[in-house]
């Protein structure tokens, strides 16, 4: 199997906020000595010979170009592409005045080169190979307003490619959050550090592919607001499980104890059983309803599977595992009750998935973590009912969210969906940049919430479990969909990819 190596891969691991951004660019010219005009210039040629490689054939564009800096990366860029013999029309937006004198020197000295610029008047030119987006930069913090949005509107129809100058116009830097109308790039070339925005939410679907120009050979000294994680690079970094040495045992990998599956839901503890065996879990039980038994059984012959009507009959169960792991298929009702009663009593390193969560959210059963080894895998509508919020919310800033989580139950947090962001209590975030819309489909969760639990039980800390097994998980994904596509991929098709990805 080929090893997974995604397109995202070649990034940096830092990942940064806009203005922590801007702060580097003050360092770039104090260090070398240079302007904010020559800075400019670095990005338009890097931004230019990531479009020669990707459109060779191109020769004509069109560049869009706003009052800000990054539209003087456009103007400068319109320049170079002219230079280069290449057609070029040109739309400007705002009002020039009211840009940085930077950028107005940008607009000066490529109009002096011979470039013209026109208005938007309602429709783009069809004769263009290439769309190069330069209208909003970092900044934006809401909807972009009626004219750019008319205009972003425009080049998402247009059937030419685009090309994103640092970010696609609309995208909103920090939380990866497009509140209104947002360009749809092909190619996005981001400067300076990698702005986690582009990571999350609405952002891989609006960047496209992802290239990153330094612009400085420099180190720069900035806060890192988040780390990207994949699988090849924890691979790389060692930061996975550890190769096994020949005099061991079973037991010396650890014993899980899974709790779900209520009436009508004993798919999902199946899936987390059988990726917790995958995962290299020494010993794996399942304590689930009695009627789950024989197919669990089936499926899985290797797991000891128990069933519990009540929460005393758990308790032996609980006192022989070394790691619990709770919520696929759990059921809110008093059984699902029951069992989270034991759960939150006890001491193992524990993680909570689906219903366990959902329970977990009333004001019954609100609690802290603070000293027990814990992992809390919510997708948005469950972390926001933890938080007592909205799905919205949660989206808005899906690092908040996840933070706010991680601090306000002193756990280990993975919060789901495109980007998945793993927080901790300390304030380390980090965002995996594998996976693939293939994994939006029933029971994904449940094989994550085995492989957390098979990493903790080999020796993992709570941090490294989460991070490793959503990468694991996300990789299984993509290894599935490059050989089967992504559409109608189930989440039993992962435990075998999986397994040969841990060894």
């Amino acid at each position: 199997m080929n090893r997974p190596y995604s397109a995202r891969d070649h990034l940096p691991v830092a990942l940064y906020r806009a203005a922590d951004v801007r702060a580097m660019d003050q360092q770039v010219m104090h260090n070398e000595g240079i302007s904010a005009l020559q800075l400019m210039g670095r990005a338009a040629e890097a931004a230019f010979a990531c479009l020669l490689q990707r459109w060779p054939e191109a020769r004509s564009l069109m560049v869009l170009a706003g009052p800000g800096n990054n539209g003087g990366d456009a103007w400068l860029l319109a320049g170079l592409a002219q230079a280069h013999g290449l057609d070029v029309q040109l739309y400007s937006l705002g009002d020039p005045a009211r840009a940085s004198s930077e950028a107005q020197a940008a607009r000066q000295q490529t109009l002096a080169a011979g470039v013209t610029a026109g208005a938007f008047n309602g429709e783009l030119a069809a004769d263009a190979d290439v769309i190069v987006d330069g209208l909003l930069g970092t900044g934006l913090q809401g909807p972009a307003a009626a004219d750019y949005a008319r205009l972003i509107e425009a080049v998402n129809a247009h059937p030419a490619p685009v090309l994103a100058l640092d970010i696609p116009s609309g995208l909103q830097a920090d939380t990866g959050v497009a509140a209104g109308a947002a360009v749809r790039a092909d190619l996005t070339v981001t400067f300076i550090g990698v702005k986690r925005g582009l990571l999350t939410a609405d952002g891989p679907d609006l960047c496209g592919e992802l290239a990153f120009a330094a612009l400085t050979p420099l180190a720069l000294a900035a806060p890192a607001a988040g780390e990207r994680i994949s699988w090849h690079r924890l691979q790389r970094s060692g930061q996975c499980l550890p190769a096994r040495r020949g005099n061991v045992h079973k037991g010396d990998f650890g014993h899980v104890l899974l709790v779900g599956g209520e009436q009508g839901f004993g798919g999902a503890i199946l899936l987390a059983a059988e990726a917790c065996a995958r995962s290299g879990a020494g010993l794996v039980s399942v304590a689930t309803r009695p009627q789950h038994i024989t197919a669990l059984l089936t499926r899985c012959p290797t797991v000891m599977a128990h069933a519990v009507n009540s929460g005393l009959e758990l308790q032996p169960l609980v006192m022989r595992a070394d790691v619990l792991a709770l919520g696929p298929g759990l059921g809110q009702g008093s059984w699902g009750e029951l069992l989270l009663q034991q759960a939150l009593q006890a001491d193992q390193p524990l993680v909570l998935d689906a219903d366990a969560l959902n329970l977990l959210a009333s004001p019954a059963w609100r609690c802290d973590f603070a000293g027990r080894t814990v992992v809390l895998t919510p997708h948005p509508g469950e972390a926001a009912r933890l938080l007592g919020s909205t799905i919205a919310a949660v989206q808005a800033d899906r690092f908040a969210a996840a933070l706010q989580l991680a601090q306000q139950y002193q756990a280990v947090v993975v919060l789901k969906g495109q980007g998945s962001i793993v927080a901790e209590p300390d304030g380390r975030l980090a965002v995996c940049s594998d996976g693939n819309p293939g994994m939006s489909s029933a029971g994904m969760g449940d094989v994550l919430t085995g492989i957390v639990a098979a990493l903790l039980a080999q020796g993992m800390n709570a941090g490294a479990a989460a991070r490793y097994a959503v990468c694991l998980h996300a990789a299984a994904a993509d290894v599935w969909a490059g050989q089967h596509g992504r559409r109608g991929m189930l989440a039993s098709d992962l435990a075998a990819v999986v397994q040969e990805l841990v060894n």
